[in-house]
């Protein structure tokens, strides 16, 4: 916990003093979008552990709105410490939790807002990612391609968000990652001691959820394990807190069910701390 701990405040003095973006959760996929012009740039600590080790990086993303309903974001990782074998996750929403370099272009394609403060809105998602190393799991990971779609109702006190998607790894060198579908719904609730308006510090709080369903790799044509996919579901709370210029986000998920195809090694959990500054 103290090598944790240390790693977060490496993300706290890299931060930049930019326009932020964050008010949802951390892990499920979500739908807002910036305003046309919006900048916002994100950093990030995160870790994830299986029963044997524990992964430690930090991530920097950056947000521009290039319309109302468009934008486009760019993520890059400072990996401290790699899982020997990792499981294929994107661990967060708008950022993937392994060594990926990733740009992702966020499609808001339907918004009715039909009160004060509330809203239904979907998002799509299509991004491309390059791995900052050369084996992951043993092996060879080679360039991907991501897509998803978001769903959701927020109100200045309720939220709630429902999504999925794919990812898919191209071949390297005869070996091939198995792809990744998955789906997250996230719950959130905005207190209404929190309703003022600054100085008075805003927070959220979120129970989120993500299902998981890998499947195998691929070496030399030939796929190594049995036909049936990986199965994981994981859940777990975060919290989100704004004042005046500052935004902070901490959050956990823990597996509930893990049915894992042989020498697939269990998760015990991932963590996520992203601060956000904006003008």
């Amino acid at each position: 916990m103290k090598k944790y701990f240390l790693i977060l405040g490496i993300g706290l003095l890299t931060l930049y003093q930019v326009k932020a973006q964050g008010h949802g959760p951390i892990y499920g996929l979500q739908t807002p979008t910036l305003a046309k012009g919006g900048i916002n740039m994100n950093a990030a600590g995160m870790s994830i552990a299986t029963e044997d080790e524990a992964s430690y990086m930090l991530r920097y993303t950056f947000f521009y709105g290039i319309t109302e309903d468009l934008q486009v974001t760019f993520t890059t990782p400072t990996v401290i410490e790699r899982l020997e074998n990792a499981p294929r996750t994107r661990g967060n929403s708008m950022m993937p939790s392994n060594g990926d370099i990733e740009a992702a272009l966020w499609y808001r394609f339907f918004s009715n807002a039909f009160g004060v403060g509330k809203r239904f809105e979907s998002t799509a998602i299509l991004g491309v990612s390059a791995p900052t190393e050369d084996v992951r799991g043993q092996v060879n990971v080679g360039n991907s391609i991501h897509g998803a779609i978001s769903t959701g109702y927020a109100s200045r006190t309720w939220y709630a968000w429902l999504g999925g998607g794919y990812q898919y790894y191209f071949e390297k060198d005869n070996q091939q990652l198995g792809d990744l579908p998955y789906a997250s719904m996230v719950i959130g609730y905005r207190p209404n001691i929190f309703m003022g308006d600054y100085p008075k510090p805003d927070w959220r709080i979120f129970v989120e959820s993500l299902a998981e369903f890998p499947g195998d790799n691929k070496v030399n044509g030939q796929f190594f394990s049995t036909d049936e996919r990986s199965k994981k579901v994981l859940v777990g709370p975060s919290i989100l807190g704004l004042a005046g210029p500052w935004g902070i986000s901490f959050g956990a998920l823990f597996p509930v069910v893990q049915d894992l195809i042989p020498n697939t090694h269990r998760e015990k959990y991932r963590v996520s701390l992203n601060i956000s500054y904006w003008l």
